[in-house]
């Protein structure tokens, strides 16, 4: 057993670089006025706004629940480096549904970004279950009121995700916005962790 400290160091530049990429995939060619082309990025624009308050919301989550941590083991660097795959590879869903959104292939990018979502939103639950089990890596002054407000903010997530992935198939719009959504519905979290 180890303390945290180089778990939340190699996370937090995961997902500074993730949230970084993710504007690095937008780009205009020739042809057009520029602000036509400006104009017509809009699907990148939401998918770029999305997945980045995805991003942040689960950095925020990730510092908190580390943060009732005392210790960490091999195990748990493992689910964590799991957790992280996903992160990294969310700019690459993020930047099909910006180039597909209202084209062909829109409904094959919207499911591989929804996927890719709720495999990241269960190997979250993974590795919070991990963690938490008989208090395995909880620091010993935490009390059990703070487990739970994480058991009940983590709860939601692995489902909100599979409806969005089940919804890409009708509509795939709509479940980008519900993404975007689900994302809103989390910003408030730290509230649930407090209570």
């Amino acid at each position: 057993m180890e303390g945290t400290g180089r778990l939340e160091a190699f996370s937090d530049g995961v997902f500074a670089i993730a949230a970084t990429l993710l504007v690095l995939e937008f780009g205009v060619g020739t042809g057009h006025t520029l602000t036509h082309q400006l104009l017509h990025l809009w699907p990148a624009y939401l998918s770029y706004v999305t997945s980045f308050v995805t991003i942040g919301i689960i950095w925020m989550n990730h510092h908190h629940t580390v943060s009732l941590m005392g210790r960490t083991d091999r195990t748990m660097l493992f689910l964590n480096n799991l957790l992280l795959l996903t992160i990294a590879f969310l700019p690459f869903p993020t930047k099909l549904v910006g180039d597909y959104l209202h084209h062909g292939g829109e409904e094959a990018a919207v499911l591989a970004y929804a996927g890719t979502l709720v495999i990241m939103a269960a190997l979250h639950q993974a590795w919070w279950r991990y963690a938490r089990h008989d208090r395995r890596l909880i620091a010993d002054d935490v009390p059990d009121t703070a487990l739970r407000a994480v058991d009940r903010a983590y709860a939601p997530g692995v489902p909100l995700y599979g409806i969005v992935f089940c919804l890409a198939f009708a509509s795939p719009l709509a479940a980008v916005f519900v993404t975007f959504a689900i994302a809103a519905f989390y910003l408030p979290s730290a509230a649930l962790f407090d209570r």
